[in-house]
This record gives C-alpha cells, structure tokens and sequence, in this order.
C-alpha cells in the first residue's frame, strides 16, 4: 500500500523537475539578449545612407567616414566585434533594420512615424533649425537669443524656398524680410554677398558653414526652437529594455564628455577638405 502511494509521487517530484529544469533552461535562454547573439556572430552590421556628415563613403576604396561611422566602429569595440557596413538607401533604411538585415539604422531622426516600425537610441545630437550671420552685422543685436531678437525691420532672412526651413521660419518672423531661393549655395551666397543678414539652415549645414567662415559666421540655434529632432541609432523593434539600454549607456558618456561633438567636428572638417 505504502509502495502505491510513493510511486505517484515520485512521479510527481520527477515531472516538477523536468519543468524547473524546462523554466530554468527556457529563463537562461530569455536572459541572453540581442547583443549577446550580435557577440556570437563575431560582427555588428551597421546600415549606412550617405549623409555628409553623419556619414560618407569614398567612391574608390568604398571606405565609410562620419562621425556616425565611427560611432558605429566605437560600439562594435565595446562589444569586440567587428564593424560590418552595409550600404543602403534612406528609402530602405527602415525597412531593412525591421526585415533583421542589419543591427542598427545610423543617423536616423526621431520622428512618430518611424516609431511605430523600430526603435531608438537616446539621441547622438539634434537636428534643428539654425541661424548663421556675420557677427559683424550690426543688424544683429548682441546677445540675441530668439527669432523673435532678429525679427526687425530692416533684416533680411535667406532660406532655400519650399524646404521645412522655409515654413517654420515663416510662420515665426513677422516684420524680418523672407528671401527665398532655390538652392542651398544660392542662400549662403546671399550672405556672403551680404544681400541677406541671415541664413535659415538646418544645423548640421550650418555648422559646415561656419566652419568654412570661422573668421566671421557664427550660428545661433534659436530658443525656443524653431524645429528640433533627435537624430540617433535605429534599433530593431524586438529589443528588450536591457538591450536599448546598452547602447544607451554607450551614448551618453560620449556625449557627456564632448566626444561626440569633436566626432561631429572632424567629420565636418573631413567634408570642407574634400567636398563630399
């Protein structure tokens, strides 16, 4: 009677096991996260869009430059694998990070739209909407801090016509004077002619151009912002919180510590020594 009894649960104690055995196995499989797998495949592919200067590619040794490149080979460093550079369009940069043919997605803005297909890193910088001038002007009063200081009678904007530069500079200036233009040169040269006081830019082009001029431009990124947008990895959408944190981490002490910004500043250095 004794040994009916023991048997069933000794049954039962062996079925628990196999299932503790079964949760514990299925737990360690949960816990390796993407990067892990990234680690076992012994490189990280990163999707790259040429983007002067988030990132640029040389026609002849098909190289990749940028200071978004080289985050990329800095984070392969710090999960010592290598860089894999995966060529492709800003038409398909999304979509391939969501069909899994690459890890990340570089230089990609912030936008609700690309949210609701992958994921993002905390920015690397942001994207906004500047103001580059000649210091020297003295249309410009010292110490202008807004659009609203620069909106006076008597100033001439330049911006390039129809862009999103155009429209949010429009809806914000009330009595400055709007010269739109076709192209990007053709704005920057209204202000080297000084037939216009300002240039409306995004920041990053602004920025080249400062750079080019560093005798006389300055940029001033306007408060409160006229447009602005992280620009940052794309993640696949699966990762785990763990996972995202990871590059995140990454991120944030290199742009803390101003390493991002001398990135940023030889890329564009990089770009006014080679027009790419």
């Amino acid at each position: 009677m004794l040994s009916k009894m023991v048997r069933p649960a000794l049954r039962a104690t062996v079925a628990l096991a196999l299932m503790s055995g079964l949760a514990t196995a299925a737990m360690a499989q949960t816990a390796e996260g993407y990067w892990q797998g990234v680690q076992k495949s012994g490189r990280l592919r990163c999707a790259a869009a040429v983007a002067p200067p988030y990132v640029m590619r040389d026609p002849a040794s098909g190289e990749y430059s940028g200071f978004f490149a080289d985050l990329c080979r800095e984070f392969a460093g710090v999960l010592q694998v290598n860089p894999e550079f995966v060529d492709t369009t800003w038409d398909n940069i999304v979509a391939g990070l969501q069909a899994g043919k690459w890890d990340l997605s570089l230089a990609l803005n912030r936008t609700p739209t690309r949210a609701m297909a992958v994921q993002f890193s905390i920015p690397a910088m942001e994207y906004q909407i500047s103001l580059a001038y000649n210091k020297q002007n003295p249309k410009i009063p010292a110490g202008a801090t807004s659009v609203a200081d620069l909106d006076r009678q008597g100033v001439t904007m330049a911006v390039m016509s129809g862009s999103a530069q155009d429209k949010a500079i429009s809806a914000a200036v009330k009595k400055a004077q709007i010269l739109r233009l076709p192209t990007n040169d053709e704005t920057r040269l209204a202000v080297v002619s000084r037939r216009a006081d300002i240039l409306v830019d995004a920041s990053d082009t602004n920025q080249l151009f400062t750079q080019s001029n560093p005798e006389w431009a300055v940029a001033l990124n306007p408060t409160p912002a006229l447009a602005k947008q992280g620009v940052s990895f794309g993640l696949p959408h699966q990762l785990s919180t763990a996972d995202i944190e990871v590059v995140n981490i990454f991120l944030e002490e290199r742009v803390a510590t101003g390493h991002v910004d001398a990135l940023i500043r030889k890329a564009v250095d990089q770009v006014l020594k080679t027009g790419n």
